[in-house]
């Protein structure tokens, strides 16, 4: 099968093609298809927003899609940056961060307990064809540390490893994050599926 990955940022599509790798599919990305407009993600919820873009790219490009959507959800900033994580305060990340940082301050903390979630839609002919989603469970690390992964992991710290997620390397990362969770579901669906 001819899979589309809504999506066109270069840290998820590395995650995702090694999640994936093995699984049934010929992965194709937003990347290597003519400029397609994205859809406003108006959805209140992860998975309002990831049903939204799955539906819009398979519909725009007549392949089987799947896309997530994901975020960082801080307790002390009552969920924030949540389903805005992309766009809240912009798309500098050494701003965002400063940005967490000054928040809690503001509320007399130096860290919170937080999560990343993702959750993730298939569309295929029309129709939802599979859906899963995955969190991982950590706090705001005391200050930005690591220069792996991507986004908002120099700041998310896993205590489990005593470390960010931007402290180890992607193959761990995958084994324990949010979109691994969400992505090896997907890849179980896709090996149960009859050959095509």
């Amino acid at each position: 099968m001819r899979l589309l990955v809504a999506t066109t940022n270069p840290g998820k599509i590395r995650e995702i093609r090694g999640i994936l790798a093995g699984a049934p599919v010929d992965l194709v990305t937003l990347v290597e298809l003519a400029p397609i407009a994205e859809p406003e993600e108006t959805g209140g919820t992860f998975i309002e927003n990831a049903r939204l873009k799955a539906m819009y790219y398979a519909e725009a490009t007549g392949l089987p899609s799947v896309a997530e959507d994901s975020g960082l959800e801080i307790d002390a900033l009552d969920k924030a940056p949540g389903v805005h994580s992309a766009r809240w305060h912009g798309t500098d990340y050494a701003v965002k961060f400063r940005m967490i940082y000054q928040l809690l301050r503001e509320r007399g903390l130096e860290t919170s307990p937080a999560r990343f979630v993702t959750a993730l839609t298939f569309v295929e002919h029309g129709r939802i064809a599979f859906e899963s989603h995955g969190v991982v469970e950590g706090e705001i690390a005391r200050a930005p540390a690591g220069t792996g992964g991507f986004g908002f992991d120099p700041v998310f710290f896993y205590p489990p490893l005593g470390c960010t997620l931007a402290q180890i390397d992607d193959a761990a990362k995958a084994g324990l994050s949010h979109r691994g969770a969400a992505f090896r579901a997907f890849r179980d669906y896709l090996s149960r599926l009859p050959s095509r």
